[in-house]
């Protein structure tokens, strides 16, 4: 019996000292710069989400594609209810924030968000695996955004629960939001996409004010009328479903300058500047080591 219990401690002791191992110091003490404690904590979130089952990506990505409605349903609703009051075009804008919110504190999986995080670990070892896990990430989530953001236009085009002045409201609001051109779309989509790194980058020292932080940088994506692929997809596939739009347009201008857009100033403008900037005090770490 005293082996058996020997034995189980030994155990324990071993899978401490492994936990000990595998973790990654974010310890700003025990690191070159404050700088290089926030890229190690988002890179270890990273990998974790490369390591992720395939299939509790996809569903988290659906649900977050579902929640990405409540901003164009909270904009809808604040226009019809706000209309004509002053400042009422602040307001409206604050509904584009909602889904970001709920997003975001629920953990789903929403692109640019949590496919920015992914990037840095495949900077830090670029080799094929790394690349072929991000590619994977990518799709995955994308297509399961995809998938909730147009079952949810989906819903508000053919509930039996939203009026005519709301359903003006989302007319109104989703043409306003892909009425750009091409070169419009992709310069606003880089854009936002570095804003959205932005805001990546500044959670790990955000704390009790991560919300804040979320509302401050989606109210400014939504004032200055800047392209998200999700978000945008469900204005598009909701003037796609009403007639307003066809598949053709939704992939040009609307989808692919957007997407290009959002992956350029998210991650091969903002993810590789903060990598490099941090290069030389990984060097410096490494020369203590």
């Amino acid at each position: 019996m005293e082996q058996q219990t020997h034995h189980i401690r030994a155990k324990e002791v071993d899978s401490e000292e492994k936990s000990q191992e595998d973790e990654i110091i974010t310890d700003e003490e025990e690191l070159p710069s404050s700088s290089v404690a926030i890229h190690e904590t988002i890179r270890q979130s990273g990998e974790k989400e490369l390591e992720r089952d395939g299939m509790a990506l996809l569903l988290s990505a659906i649900a977050a594609g579902l929640s990405m409605g409540t901003s164009l349903l909270v904009k809808g609703l604040l226009q019809v209810h706000t209309e004509g009051l002053p400042g009422s075009f602040l307001l409206e804008n604050f509904g584009y924030c909602v889904g970001f919110i709920i997003v975001i504190l629920a953990h789903q999986q929403l692109f640019t968000e949590n496919t920015i995080t992914a990037v840095l670990p495949v900077m830090h070892k670029p080799v094929k695996s790394n690349f072929l896990l991000l590619l994977r990430l990518w799709g995955v989530v994308l297509i399961g955004n995809f998938i909730g953001t147009s079952l949810v236009a989906l819903a508000f085009n053919h509930m039996p629960v939203f009026d005519d002045t709301l359903q003006q409201a989302f007319i109104h609001l989703s043409e306003t939001a892909v009425q750009h051109d091409a070169t419009q779309m992709f310069c606003g989509a880089l854009v936002s996409g570095w804003l959205i790194a932005t805001m990546v980058w500044m959670f790990p020292h955000a704390g009790s004010a991560k919300i804040l932080v979320i509302i401050m940088v989606t109210w400014i994506m939504s004032l200055a009328g800047l392209s998200h692929i999700v978000v945008g997809s469900v204005e598009a596939f909701f003037l796609v479903f009403n007639g307003h739009m066809t598949w053709g347009e939704f992939l040009w201008p609307f989808a692919i300058p957007t997407l290009l857009g959002n992956i350029t100033g998210g991650t091969f403008i903002f993810a590789l500047l903060s990598h490099v900037q941090i290069r030389n005090d990984f060097s410096e770490l490494n020369k203590q080591k």
